[in-house]
């Protein structure tokens, strides 16, 4: 489905909805709880004020305890309806005929006839939105897994799913036009704070491992990143109560006055900052998801070349942990697909020589390679890349130089478990087609490391991401602006 076609289908839902309350919103029955007060309607004196002759009272019955009144339309105008008892008044409520013959019950855009047409089509348009997302996610998966714009549609999926149950909640405790509005635009408030606790204890997590990273990695502000955006979502979501809380004690705005805009300009704030948040933590949720998929995601066994990312050796030539892991996974793969299949692949250590390294880090690779029993015969080393962007460009030039032009040879590399995202996005990049396995690495590394993904897919999909929000955050002021509306 085209986005075009999504968009018409929504078009295509208002105008259904409309079509059903122009139908059925000529009339409106108001419903009055008498149980315990008289069984019997012609008990019930009801008294109108205002524009009397703007509505007429056409019908009036019991029914399970409840007085029915139903209105009709007449012509446009505002009505005060009042309802008496054998004792006292029991019930007041307003009326407005719009000048189209529909009839609204307690606010200029209140309740209607029909209007249960619109949280049934707002939650039939999430559903396919999330069908939508779904069905791409998958696709893309299957044919450009290393690609920032999957994780964009999983973490919309996300805040679509819990957008669809909070309105599903409301669809069978519908209270109205305006009880709808309120519920979409404190869908992301409910997400926030739901996941209040849960941002509370995973940034004392990472602030935790970003401690010890600090320790063996050295302090730097880049260490601290999970910390930080932990504390920021945190901050973030318990602003707005604070907020209120002092807007509804401080002299200076009044924000309880209903007429007023005070009030809709806080609920507008709120509700952008709100949005802000739960589509931030969404995006880190399919971030982290994502991320892990890719770390532990098997290539298929029919590979031809290994490309093993370098990084940095120790002062004597022998690999860290870190790089040694990376090697090791390649020789594991290689393994399993010489039992599985009985094919051999070629091995690509990749790296340069770095200022306080005494050799290149392909040669350090094929060291360990040579003695871990591989032939020469099946080590391709290139030892003039700097980083993993080049990498895989001067590598892939070694492997075309050696296949010839016109090949077409099946391609994985192996690297650090949190790297394995971000480096087959530098393939893709360059439109090398390369399949990843991820080394355990330590696990204060990687809690940092899957944030700076996050970070890093912000970035490159920043123009998406603005657009998601600029479009939300308006969808919110415009409902905000029917909300004030209905209080006219």
């Amino acid at each position: 489905m085209k986005n075009r076609t999504f968009l018409l289908i929504g078009i295509l839902l208002v105008c259904l909805c409309a079509a059903v309350i122009l139908v059925q919103g000529q009339t409106y029955t108001v419903q009055v709880d008498v149980r315990g007060i008289s069984e019997n309607s012609s008990d019930f004196d009801v008294r109108l004020d205002g524009d009397t002759s703007c509505v007429a009272l056409t019908d009036q019955w019991m029914e399970n305890g409840f007085l029915n009144l139903k209105f009709s339309s007449i012509y446009k105008g505002k009505v005060y309806v009042d309802v008496y008892g054998p004792e006292d008044a029991v019930y007041m409520c307003s009326l407005y005929s719009h000048g189209n013959g529909i009839l609204t019950h307690n606010g200029w855009i209140g309740d209607c006839s029909g209007a249960r047409a619109i949280p049934l089509a707002i939650s039939l348009y999430l559903a396919l939105a999330l069908w939508l997302l779904r069905k791409r996610y998958n696709y893309f998966v299957e044919t450009e897994f290393y690609r920032y714009r999957n994780i964009v549609y999983l973490g919309l999926g996300i805040f679509c799913v819990f957008l669809l149950f909070d309105q599903l909640s409301h669809l069978f405790q519908f209270k109205g036009l305006v009880q709808t509005l309120r519920s979409v635009l404190s869908s992301a408030a409910n997400f926030s704070s739901t996941t209040l606790p849960i941002a509370f204890v995973l940034s004392l997590f990472v602030t935790g491992t970003n401690i010890q990273l600090m320790r063996r990695e050295g302090r730097n502000w880049r260490n601290m990143l999970g910390a930080l955006l932990g504390l920021l979502l945190c901050f973030s979501t318990v602003f707005p109560m604070f907020l209120g809380e002092w807007l509804q004690r401080t002299t200076l705005v009044d924000v309880h006055y209903e007429q007023g805009w005070a009030m809709y300009v806080e609920m507008a704030l709120d509700s952008a900052i709100y949005i802000m948040v739960a589509y931030l933590e969404c995006m880190l949720a399919a971030t982290i998801i994502y991320a892990v998929k890719a770390a532990h995601r098997m290539p298929a066994f029919d590979k031809d070349y290994m490309i093993i990312l370098g990084s940095r050796m120790r002062s004597d030539g022998t690999l860290t942990p870190l790089l040694q892991g990376r090697v090791d996974k390649a020789l594991e793969f290689a393994r399993l697909q010489k039992e599985k299949t009985g094919k051999e692949l070629v091995f690509v250590p990749s790296g340069g020589q770095g200022r306080d390294e005494p050799l290149t880090e392909a040669a350090a690779m094929k060291k360990y390679l040579l003695k871990a029993g591989v032939p020469e015969s099946q080590i391709l080393a290139e030892d003039a890349s700097a980083n993993t962007f080049e990498n895989f460009g001067n590598s892939m030039a070694l492997i075309r130089q050696q296949e010839g032009e016109g090949a077409d040879p099946q391609i994985a590399f192996s690297t650090t478990n949190y790297h394995v995202l971000r480096a087959g996005l530098y393939a893709a990049k360059q439109g090398i087609r390369a399949e990843g396995i991820g080394s355990l690495t330590k696990r204060y590394f990687w809690v940092n490391a899957f944030v700076r993904e996050f970070i890093a897919m912000m970035a490159a999909e920043k123009k998406r991401h603005a657009l998601a929000v600029l479009l939300l955050i308006l969808s919110s002021f415009v409902m905000v602006l029917l909300v004030r509306l209905s209080n006219f």
